[in-house]
């Protein structure tokens, strides 16, 4: 009997010696190494300078929506970025890749060099005064940032300017460089500064777009590539009733070309997506034109579907032009490779974005956002801005068509990932009036300091550790280089097609100049045009349409 109580009792000693080294050992924190330490410290402090420069990143946001420029002719917004960086020690290149509002910003020495990218241009038609929860447009029927470009370059800016004081400070080696995304919208441009070697001696990228939440993902993105394409037929003019007989019509050809695209269409996959619009169409009715144009975007999954559709188009306009008796040229206007962005690169940073979180938004904010999602009927999204930060995005299992973005080309040339801030609100439609409610109010404004803050953290991330930029470049090596060669779909003889939006950007610059705005007259573009913050629809019944639901 004394021989089992003692067991029980050196038992039950052993059990409380394992608890309480377990306890122990729970209790000790891993060790902080000095250069974690010093890391912490330095993420800590361009944080707070970020925040310090919180009014500068307003003021940009503001001076470049009210530009409201076109692709290929953002020259406005060009020359207030470029005078920015100037000023704080970039030295710039202006007109890279013979697109006169390009450039290539560079400040440091050294590896690794990290470029920052974001967009320029906007949209078509879609003035619109922001903070302002209906149709109401700052000149009606004049270009506006229905797509939040204004804010992406600022973001980078106020980044970039923390990082940099930091870096002259600790001496810490590395080359940063910013760069623009000229015109977009119409894929304009990156294909040529990767055919033009600018990417060549680059380490890696950071883009940033507008979201409606603070997100970054890796792997194969949803969406296409695309190849965009103006065919040129070429006929002879002839009296449209004296002679018609006498004429070889080239808006015969363009029509035949629409209509066999369209029969076509029922015998591609359904992951295609492809559209097109008249250029030129002729003169007027009674002459045979002589000229006539039709202008394709050709849109799929991957390169070498892209590749077919762009051949099979070629076809139709070869054919179209052999049943009127025309010639045919065409040109590429654009391209975008299929989005592939770097794991490496997307961990760290969303370890940050966690760091960050979402900006806090204000009543006011929130009634904006639930007023024009009304008034848009967002299908989905009618509860306002977004409190709850997104996952990390993965790779989609199954290709998903949709939009496009020429960061694809930069995506396959070196590792890349996009950035999404919270600038703007969900469930809108996209290339709208709508998306540039938010894009000069405090939404916006908030959601680039959110943004600017995940993207310092990380570029100290890779400054201050080789080896990560080393695994993003293996990550690119194993799961894109060695699957997929990259190839522009521009040519060596294709130029940017930087007339284009020439004349639309004629007729309205004139009138948006009276409504740029004057940083030093007034604290905000919202107060410039005396707009009350937020102003939304009365409804009937006398409330509003940015009540709670």
């Amino acid at each position: 009997m004394k021989k089992h109580n003692i067991l029980i009792t050196l038992l039950i000693l052993g059990l409380l010696g394992t608890q309480s080294l377990a306890i122990a050992q729970k209790s000790k924190k891993t060790p902080v190494s000095a250069a974690d330490a010093r890391l912490a410290t330095l993420k800590k402090e361009v944080v707070q300078k970020i925040d310090n420069n919180a009014k500068m990143a307003q003021v940009m946001v503001d001076k470049v929506f009210s530009f409201a420029e076109l692709g290929f002719q953002e020259t406005e917004t060009s020359k207030y970025l470029t005078d920015i960086l100037k000023k704080n020690g970039f030295t710039i290149e202006y007109g890279i890749s013979g697109v006169p509002t390009a450039w290539w910003a560079k400040w440091g020495n050294g590896s690794p060099v990290i470029a920052l990218g974001s967009d320029l241009d906007c949209i078509p038609k879609a003035s619109q005064k922001p903070g302002v929860a209906y149709h109401d447009p700052i000149v009606d029927g004049a270009p506006g940032h229905g797509e939040g470009h204004n804010a992406g370059n600022p973001l980078n800016i106020i980044s970039a300017l923390a990082v940099k004081e930091i870096m002259e400070r600790e001496k810490i080696p590395g080359t940063l460089i910013l760069w623009p995304g000229v015109a977009e919208e119409l894929v304009g441009t990156k294909a040529y500064f990767t055919r033009d070697g600018y990417f060549d001696k680059v380490d890696m990228c950071i883009f940033t777009h507008v979201s409606n939440n603070l997100g970054v993902s890796y792997g194969q993105a949803w969406g296409t590539g695309l190849v965009s394409v103006e065919y040129e037929f070429e006929g002879e003019a002839a009296h449209a009733a004296g002679a018609p007989w006498r004429g070889r019509s080239a808006l015969d050809a363009v029509e035949l070309m629409s209509v066999g695209w369209q029969y076509q269409r029922e015998h591609l996959d359904p992951l295609q997506r492809s559209h097109h619009v008249i250029k030129n169409g002729g003169d007027q009715p009674n002459v045979v034109p002589s000229k006539a144009s039709i202008w394709f975007y050709f849109r799929h999954v991957d390169y070498p579907r892209i590749m077919e559709l762009y051949e099979k188009g070629n076809r139709i306009a070869d054919g179209a032009a052999m049943m009127t008796g025309t010639t045919v040229k065409r040109k590429v206007l654009g391209s975008a490779w299929p989005r592939h962005f770097n794991k490496v690169i997307a961990e760290k940073m969303y370890d940050n974005i966690k760091q960050v979180g979402l900006p806090e938004w204000s009543e006011e904010d929130q009634m904006l956002a639930r007023a024009i999602q009304k008034e848009v009927k967002a299908p989905n999204d009618t509860i306002g801005l977004a409190v709850k930060l997104d996952t990390l995005g993965l790779p989609i299992k199954n290709p998903v068509s949709g939009g496009s973005d020429d960061i694809g080309d930069i995506s396959w040339k070196l590792p890349t990932v996009t950035l999404g801030f919270p600038s703007n609100i969900p469930g809108l439609p996209g290339h709208h009036w709508a998306n540039a409610v938010a894009m000069a109010t405090p939404i916006a404004h908030k959601g680039v300091v959110a943004g600017a803050k995940a993207e310092a953290m990380t570029l100290l991330d890779f400054f201050l550790n080789p080896k990560l930029v080393a695994d993003a470049k293996e990550y690119f090596r194993t799961e894109q280089g060695m699957k997929q060669k990259y190839t522009p779909m521009v040519s060596e003889t294709d130029k940017p097609a930087i007339y284009l939006n020439t004349e639309i950007m004629e007729e309205f610059r004139p009138r948006l100049q009276k409504f740029y705005y004057d940083e030093t007259k007034y604290g905000s573009y919202l107060e410039q045009l005396g707009i009350k913050y937020p102003t939304v629809r009365v409804t009937s019944s006398g409330g509003t349409n940015g009540g709670k639901k």
